[in-house]
Protein backbone atom coordinates (compact mmCIF):
# COMPACT_ATOMS: atom_id res chain seq x y z
CA UNK A 1 0.00 0.00 0.00
CA UNK A 2 3.04 2.23 0.75
CA UNK A 3 5.13 1.14 -1.94
CA UNK A 4 6.24 4.49 -3.90
CA UNK A 5 4.01 6.46 -2.37
CA UNK A 6 4.79 10.07 -0.33
CA UNK A 7 3.69 10.31 2.71
CA UNK A 8 4.06 12.83 5.77
CA UNK A 9 3.67 12.36 9.22
CA UNK A 10 3.07 15.76 11.44
CA UNK A 11 4.47 15.80 14.69
CA UNK A 12 6.99 13.25 13.26
CA UNK A 13 9.66 13.72 15.75
CA UNK A 14 7.73 12.27 18.52
CA UNK A 15 8.10 9.15 20.14
CA UNK A 16 5.28 7.27 18.20
CA UNK A 17 6.39 9.53 14.96
CA UNK A 18 10.18 8.12 14.74
CA UNK A 19 8.60 4.44 15.56
CA UNK A 20 5.87 4.97 12.53
CA UNK A 21 8.75 5.87 10.50
CA UNK A 22 11.11 2.91 11.12
CA UNK A 23 8.08 0.90 10.02
CA UNK A 24 7.17 3.09 7.16
CA UNK A 25 10.43 2.85 5.81
CA UNK A 26 10.50 -0.93 5.85
CA UNK A 27 7.77 -0.76 3.21
CA UNK A 28 9.71 1.11 0.67
CA UNK A 29 7.65 4.60 -0.13
CA UNK A 30 8.94 7.05 -2.59
CA UNK A 31 9.49 9.74 0.29
CA UNK A 32 8.56 10.52 3.85
CA UNK A 33 8.24 13.71 5.06
CA UNK A 34 8.76 14.82 9.11
CA UNK A 35 6.72 17.96 9.70
CA UNK A 36 7.61 19.13 13.61
CA UNK A 37 8.49 22.88 14.73
CA UNK A 38 11.58 21.45 16.84
CA UNK A 39 14.65 21.68 14.72
CA UNK A 40 16.70 19.82 17.40
CA UNK A 41 14.62 17.28 17.65
CA UNK A 42 14.93 17.06 13.76
CA UNK A 43 18.37 17.01 14.05
CA UNK A 44 18.29 14.13 16.37
CA UNK A 45 16.15 12.06 14.17
CA UNK A 46 18.28 12.67 10.98
CA UNK A 47 21.55 11.15 13.26
CA UNK A 48 19.44 7.95 14.32
CA UNK A 49 17.62 7.33 10.78
CA UNK A 50 21.34 8.24 9.01
CA UNK A 51 21.67 9.27 5.60
CA UNK A 52 18.53 8.42 3.50
CA UNK A 53 17.38 10.00 0.53
CA UNK A 54 13.82 8.89 1.27
CA UNK A 55 13.45 10.83 4.60
CA UNK A 56 12.70 14.65 4.48
CA UNK A 57 12.50 17.05 7.59
CA UNK A 58 10.22 20.05 7.32
CA UNK A 59 10.07 23.02 10.09
CA UNK A 60 6.99 24.03 11.07
CA UNK A 61 3.33 24.24 13.29
CA UNK A 62 0.17 23.16 11.75
CA UNK A 63 -1.56 25.98 13.52
CA UNK A 64 0.52 27.60 10.06
CA UNK A 65 -2.05 26.46 7.28
CA UNK A 66 0.30 27.81 4.18
CA UNK A 67 3.32 26.02 5.50
CA UNK A 68 1.46 23.05 6.15
CA UNK A 69 -0.14 23.76 2.82
CA UNK A 70 3.28 23.27 0.89
CA UNK A 71 4.21 20.40 3.23
CA UNK A 72 1.04 18.29 2.11
CA UNK A 73 1.85 18.83 -2.00
CA UNK A 74 1.89 15.98 -3.91
CA UNK A 75 1.57 14.03 -0.65
CA UNK A 76 -0.08 10.51 -0.78
CA UNK A 77 -1.16 9.77 2.84
CA UNK A 78 -1.10 11.46 6.18
CA UNK A 79 -0.39 10.68 9.68
CA UNK A 80 -2.04 13.47 11.79
CA UNK A 81 0.51 13.34 15.04
CA UNK A 82 0.84 16.48 16.07
CA UNK A 83 -1.26 17.52 19.76
CA UNK A 84 -0.80 19.30 22.43
CA UNK A 85 -1.63 15.84 24.64
CA UNK A 86 -0.19 16.44 28.41
CA UNK A 87 -3.77 17.14 30.39
CA UNK A 88 -2.30 19.71 33.03
CA UNK A 89 -0.72 21.51 30.31
CA UNK A 90 -3.91 22.04 28.57
CA UNK A 91 -5.86 22.90 31.52
CA UNK A 92 -4.00 25.67 32.36
CA UNK A 93 -3.00 26.58 28.81
CA UNK A 94 -7.14 26.04 26.85
CA UNK A 95 -6.81 27.94 23.97
CA UNK A 96 -3.30 26.80 23.08
CA UNK A 97 -4.63 23.64 23.02
CA UNK A 98 -7.75 24.70 20.78
CA UNK A 99 -5.14 25.97 18.19
CA UNK A 100 -2.90 22.55 17.99
CA UNK A 101 -5.99 20.27 18.11
CA UNK A 102 -8.50 21.49 17.12
CA UNK A 103 -7.44 24.78 14.51
CA UNK A 104 -4.95 22.82 13.43
CA UNK A 105 -6.34 19.65 12.68
CA UNK A 106 -8.81 21.78 10.64
CA UNK A 107 -5.69 23.11 8.38
CA UNK A 108 -4.64 19.12 7.85
CA UNK A 109 -7.74 18.35 6.44
CA UNK A 110 -7.69 21.64 4.29
CA UNK A 111 -4.25 20.48 3.21
CA UNK A 112 -5.43 17.14 2.08
CA UNK A 113 -8.62 18.46 0.42
CA UNK A 114 -6.37 21.23 -1.33
CA UNK A 115 -3.90 18.65 -2.75
CA UNK A 116 -6.35 15.50 -3.17
CA UNK A 117 -4.61 13.59 -0.58
CA UNK A 118 -5.53 9.84 -0.81
CA UNK A 119 -5.89 9.11 2.77
CA UNK A 120 -5.37 11.06 5.99
CA UNK A 121 -5.43 9.50 9.35
CA UNK A 122 -5.93 11.66 12.81
CA UNK A 123 -4.67 9.93 16.49
CA UNK A 124 -7.26 10.35 19.01
CA UNK A 125 -7.28 9.54 22.72
CA UNK A 126 -9.53 8.00 24.87
CA UNK A 127 -9.75 11.20 26.87
CA UNK A 128 -12.27 12.35 23.91
CA UNK A 129 -14.86 9.99 25.03
CA UNK A 130 -17.05 11.87 27.84
CA UNK A 131 -14.32 14.63 28.45
CA UNK A 132 -14.00 16.09 31.69
CA UNK A 133 -10.71 18.20 30.62
CA UNK A 134 -9.74 20.01 27.80
CA UNK A 135 -7.28 18.15 25.92
CA UNK A 136 -10.36 15.43 25.73
CA UNK A 137 -12.53 17.72 24.71
CA UNK A 138 -10.27 19.15 22.13
CA UNK A 139 -9.51 15.34 20.17
CA UNK A 140 -13.44 14.94 20.80
CA UNK A 141 -13.69 18.08 18.60
CA UNK A 142 -10.95 17.07 16.11
CA UNK A 143 -12.31 13.83 15.70
CA UNK A 144 -15.72 15.15 14.84
CA UNK A 145 -14.08 17.31 12.47
CA UNK A 146 -12.45 14.38 10.20
CA UNK A 147 -15.90 12.96 10.56
CA UNK A 148 -17.62 15.95 8.67
CA UNK A 149 -15.05 16.12 6.48
CA UNK A 150 -16.69 12.97 5.10
CA UNK A 151 -19.32 14.78 4.72
CA UNK A 152 -18.54 17.72 2.73
CA UNK A 153 -15.64 16.95 0.97
CA UNK A 154 -17.76 16.31 -2.44
CA UNK A 155 -16.03 14.56 -5.10
CA UNK A 156 -12.73 15.20 -3.76
CA UNK A 157 -11.01 11.15 -2.90
CA UNK A 158 -9.53 12.35 -0.17
CA UNK A 159 -10.37 9.36 2.91
CA UNK A 160 -10.37 10.53 6.86
CA UNK A 161 -10.18 8.04 9.39
CA UNK A 162 -9.31 8.13 12.93
CA UNK A 163 -7.93 6.22 15.45
CA UNK A 164 -8.41 6.08 19.37
CA UNK A 165 -5.22 5.21 21.39
CA UNK A 166 -4.84 4.90 25.16
CA UNK A 167 -1.89 5.85 27.14
CA UNK A 168 1.11 4.84 25.18
CA UNK A 169 4.22 2.95 27.16
CA UNK A 170 7.40 4.55 26.19
CA UNK A 171 6.51 7.77 24.42
CA UNK A 172 7.97 11.04 25.42
CA UNK A 173 6.36 12.67 29.47
CA UNK A 174 4.80 8.67 30.11
CA UNK A 175 4.69 7.26 33.48
CA UNK A 176 7.04 5.13 33.92
CA UNK A 177 10.43 6.74 33.20
CA UNK A 178 8.50 9.85 34.62
CA UNK A 179 8.68 7.45 38.00
CA UNK A 180 11.77 5.95 37.35
CA UNK A 181 13.60 9.41 37.33
CA UNK A 182 11.35 10.18 40.78
CA UNK A 183 12.98 7.28 42.43
CA UNK A 184 16.45 7.77 41.64
CA UNK A 185 16.54 11.53 42.19
CA UNK A 186 14.10 11.69 45.17
CA UNK A 187 13.97 8.11 46.22
CA UNK A 188 9.84 9.00 45.85
CA UNK A 189 7.04 8.19 44.15
CA UNK A 190 4.09 11.36 43.30
CA UNK A 191 1.22 9.10 42.88
CA UNK A 192 -2.49 10.55 41.78
CA UNK A 193 -4.36 7.88 42.99
CA UNK A 194 -3.50 3.42 43.57
CA UNK A 195 -6.70 2.81 42.16
CA UNK A 196 -6.99 4.57 38.71
CA UNK A 197 -7.35 2.61 35.78
CA UNK A 198 -5.67 3.17 32.44
CA UNK A 199 -5.49 1.35 28.89
CA UNK A 200 -2.14 0.62 27.74
CA UNK A 201 -0.59 0.31 24.77
CA UNK A 202 3.15 0.00 23.30
CA UNK A 203 4.43 2.28 21.00
CA UNK A 204 5.05 -0.59 18.53
CA UNK A 205 0.90 -1.59 18.68
CA UNK A 206 0.15 2.51 18.28
CA UNK A 207 2.23 2.17 14.83
CA UNK A 208 0.82 -1.02 13.77
CA UNK A 209 -2.81 0.31 14.57
CA UNK A 210 -2.14 3.01 12.34
CA UNK A 211 -1.10 1.26 9.45
CA UNK A 212 -3.84 -1.22 9.93
CA UNK A 213 -6.45 1.66 10.13
CA UNK A 214 -4.85 3.03 6.75
CA UNK A 215 -5.49 -0.45 5.20
CA UNK A 216 -9.09 -0.46 6.13
CA UNK A 217 -10.31 2.73 6.51
CA UNK A 218 -13.33 3.84 3.92
CA UNK A 219 -14.05 7.43 5.51
CA UNK A 220 -15.29 8.18 8.60
CA UNK A 221 -14.71 5.72 10.89
CA UNK A 222 -12.62 5.50 14.30
CA UNK A 223 -10.45 2.47 15.01
CA UNK A 224 -10.02 1.27 19.10
CA UNK A 225 -7.56 -0.98 19.86
CA UNK A 226 -8.45 -3.51 22.42
CA UNK A 227 -6.06 -2.23 24.94
CA UNK A 228 -5.31 -4.31 28.61
CA UNK A 229 -5.92 -2.40 31.67
CA UNK A 230 -3.89 -1.23 33.98
CA UNK A 231 -4.31 -0.10 37.72
CA UNK A 232 -1.95 2.49 39.02
CA UNK A 233 -1.03 0.93 41.99
CA UNK A 234 -0.07 -2.54 40.35
CA UNK A 235 1.96 -0.60 37.98
CA UNK A 236 3.60 1.14 40.75
CA UNK A 237 4.49 -1.68 42.63
CA UNK A 238 5.67 -3.41 39.51
CA UNK A 239 8.06 -0.06 38.82
CA UNK A 240 9.20 -0.85 42.91
CA UNK A 241 10.97 -4.13 42.24
CA UNK A 242 12.14 -3.72 38.98
CA UNK A 243 14.01 -0.89 40.18
CA UNK A 244 15.21 -2.50 43.67
CA UNK A 245 16.86 -5.51 41.58
CA UNK A 246 18.18 -3.17 38.82
CA UNK A 247 19.55 -0.42 41.06
CA UNK A 248 19.74 -2.36 44.67
CA UNK A 249 17.51 0.46 45.82
CA UNK A 250 15.30 -1.31 48.64
CA UNK A 251 12.04 -0.70 48.08
CA UNK A 252 11.32 0.21 52.20
CA UNK A 253 13.46 3.53 51.41
CA UNK A 254 11.12 4.63 48.81
CA UNK A 255 8.58 6.57 49.60
CA UNK A 256 4.87 6.77 48.00
CA UNK A 257 3.00 10.28 48.19
CA UNK A 258 -0.32 10.11 46.72
CA UNK A 259 -1.30 13.49 45.57
CA UNK A 260 -4.52 13.18 44.38
CA UNK A 261 -6.56 13.76 40.99
CA UNK A 262 -5.45 16.55 39.05
CA UNK A 263 -7.84 19.02 37.58
CA UNK A 264 -9.95 17.41 34.87
CA UNK A 265 -8.53 13.47 35.22
CA UNK A 266 -10.64 10.60 35.27
CA UNK A 267 -10.29 7.50 37.70
CA UNK A 268 -11.37 5.10 35.03
CA UNK A 269 -10.61 6.06 31.65
CA UNK A 270 -13.33 4.41 28.59
CA UNK A 271 -12.93 3.12 25.09
CA UNK A 272 -16.10 4.52 23.46
CA UNK A 273 -19.67 6.21 24.94
CA UNK A 274 -22.27 4.64 24.97
CA UNK A 275 -24.00 5.88 22.26
CA UNK A 276 -21.13 4.67 20.01
CA UNK A 277 -21.42 0.99 21.04
CA UNK A 278 -24.62 1.09 18.62
CA UNK A 279 -22.15 1.94 16.19
CA UNK A 280 -19.44 -0.08 17.02
CA UNK A 281 -18.24 -3.29 14.95
CA UNK A 282 -16.21 -6.25 16.36
CA UNK A 283 -13.05 -7.39 15.43
CA UNK A 284 -10.26 -9.80 16.64
CA UNK A 285 -7.85 -7.00 18.04
CA UNK A 286 -9.54 -3.59 17.61
CA UNK A 287 -13.30 -2.14 17.09
CA UNK A 288 -14.35 -0.36 14.53
CA UNK A 289 -16.83 2.82 14.83
CA UNK A 290 -18.83 3.62 12.15
CA UNK A 291 -20.33 7.15 11.26
CA UNK A 292 -24.03 7.21 12.76
CA UNK A 293 -25.51 7.70 9.55
CA UNK A 294 -23.65 4.57 8.09
CA UNK A 295 -24.65 1.57 9.91
CA UNK A 296 -26.64 1.51 13.01
CA UNK A 297 -26.42 -1.73 15.23
CA UNK A 298 -26.78 -3.43 18.44
CA UNK A 299 -23.60 -3.11 20.77
CA UNK A 300 -21.06 -5.84 20.59
CA UNK A 301 -22.03 -8.38 22.89
CA UNK A 302 -19.05 -8.90 25.23
CA UNK A 303 -18.43 -5.33 25.08
CA UNK A 304 -18.45 -3.27 28.49
CA UNK A 305 -17.21 0.35 27.92
CA UNK A 306 -15.96 1.19 31.42
CA UNK A 307 -11.77 0.43 32.02
CA UNK A 308 -12.64 -1.48 34.96
CA UNK A 309 -14.93 -3.97 33.41
CA UNK A 310 -13.12 -3.91 29.67
CA UNK A 311 -12.92 -6.73 27.61
CA UNK A 312 -9.31 -6.73 27.81
CA UNK A 313 -8.23 -8.29 31.24
CA UNK A 314 -6.73 -6.31 33.89
CA UNK A 315 -2.55 -6.95 33.14
CA UNK A 316 -1.36 -9.12 36.02
CA UNK A 317 1.89 -7.89 37.78
CA UNK A 318 4.24 -9.75 35.84
CA UNK A 319 3.12 -8.99 32.54
CA UNK A 320 3.07 -5.55 34.10
CA UNK A 321 6.85 -5.83 35.30
CA UNK A 322 8.11 -7.39 31.57
CA UNK A 323 6.88 -4.61 29.45
CA UNK A 324 8.71 -1.84 31.99
CA UNK A 325 11.93 -4.01 31.95
CA UNK A 326 11.46 -3.87 28.01
CA UNK A 327 11.16 -0.07 28.33
CA UNK A 328 14.43 0.58 31.22
CA UNK A 329 16.01 -1.86 28.57
CA UNK A 330 15.88 1.06 26.08
CA UNK A 331 16.11 4.05 28.30
CA UNK A 332 19.22 5.90 28.50
CA UNK A 333 19.06 6.70 32.50
CA UNK A 334 22.32 8.93 32.57
CA UNK A 335 20.59 11.58 29.89
CA UNK A 336 17.34 10.97 31.18
CA UNK A 337 18.02 11.72 34.31
CA UNK A 338 19.67 15.37 32.83
CA UNK A 339 16.56 16.63 30.82
CA UNK A 340 13.64 15.44 29.71
CA UNK A 341 11.74 12.02 28.97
Amino acid sequence: MFQNKRILITGGTGSIGKELAKQLLSRNPAAIRIFSRDEYKQFEMAQEFGATQKMRFLLGDVRDKDRLSYAAKDIDFIFHLAALKQVPACEYNPFEAIQTNVIGTQNVIKAALEHSATKVLLTSSDKAINPTNTMGASKLIAERLFIAAENYKGSNPTVFTTVRFGNVIGSRGSVIPLFVKQILQDKKIRVTHPDMYRFMMSVSEACQLMLQAMTKAHGGEIFVLKMPVVRLGDLVQAILELVEEKFSIKKREIQIETIGLRRGEKMIEELMSEEETYLATEHDNMFTISRANDRPSKPPPRFNRRAGQAQSKKLPKETIKKIIMEQLHTMDIESYLQGEP
